[in-house]
């Protein structure tokens, strides 16, 4: 069956689909008056919709069912130093995927370049396009943390589980599955490309972050995130 996204203030019994989606409904797909659909609103609600009217630019549908998927009982976020773009597309697509309930861009001190004040709706459509596609009723908290670390202790407070995963831990301090899909808030902080400044350590640790190793190779930061993700995801499949 066909998945959209629509947000959760336009849903209703009777609500109407419109831009890109109506466009990839109309045009690309060429679905039809009478057609079934599923639509998504990123909050854990999926409905089947009826498309009862069409014009060259919105759909008309009607809902027949709904369903409310429960909240997630272990939660796990990434706060991804800010780097090039060249791969952040690729990641968010991955970790709506693999059930992150949030992505943290985060300043660091070696960024390569200025972190944008607010998040891009062009990131927010490429979370939809990964929601749609593994059918996950649950689009990840985005946000941007222009305050560095001291930004990233601050939202942490009430987390369960914090951790920086850090090229500089002990193998001994491995990241490890077992310690993780447990009920609550996990976080996983990482860095730049070019790794954390020696302060920014300090200072989460200090602030009550575990400092984990992934292993005995220097790891680009979209194959930690995913590394982290996956073992969080295959952990609360057990």
């Amino acid at each position: 069956m066909r998945t959209f996204f629509l947000s959760p203030d336009e849903w209703d019994r009777q609500c109407t689909l419109r831009g890109s989606e109506a466009h990839h409904m109309i045009k690309v797909l060429r679905m039809r008056a009478g057609d079934t659909c599923r639509i998504l609103d990123g909050k854990g609600r999926e409905g089947l919709f009826i498309i009862r009217g069409m014009d060259k630019n919105s759909v008309q549908l009607e809902l027949a069912e709904t369903v409310m998927h429960p909240e997630p009982h272990s939660r796990a976020y990434i706060a991804l130093g800010w780097g090039k773009s060249v791969r952040r597309s690729w990641i968010f697509e991955k970790a709506v995927e693999l059930e992150a309930a949030g992505i943290w861009l985060w300043q660091a001190a070696r960024s390569q370049s200025k972190m944008p004040d607010m998040t891009k709706e062009s990131w927010h459509s490429q979370l939809v396009a990964g929601a749609k596609q593994c059918v996950n009723p649950w689009i990840p908290e985005l946000k941007s943390v222009a305050a560095g670390v001291t930004g990233l202790v601050e939202l942490a407070q009430g987390f369960d589980r914090k951790f920086i995963l850090w090229e500089g831990e002990a193998r001994e301090a491995l990241l490890s599955g077992e310690t993780l899909g447990t009920s609550g808030d996990t976080l996983f902080v990482i860095g730049p490309e070019g790794g954390f400044a020696d302060d920014e350590v300090s200072l989460l640790k200090e602030s009550g972050f575990a400092a984990a190793s992934l292993g005995n190779r220097i790891l680009r930061w979209e194959t930690a995130a995913l590394l982290c993700l996956g073992l969080h995801f295959w952990s609360k499949q057990r």
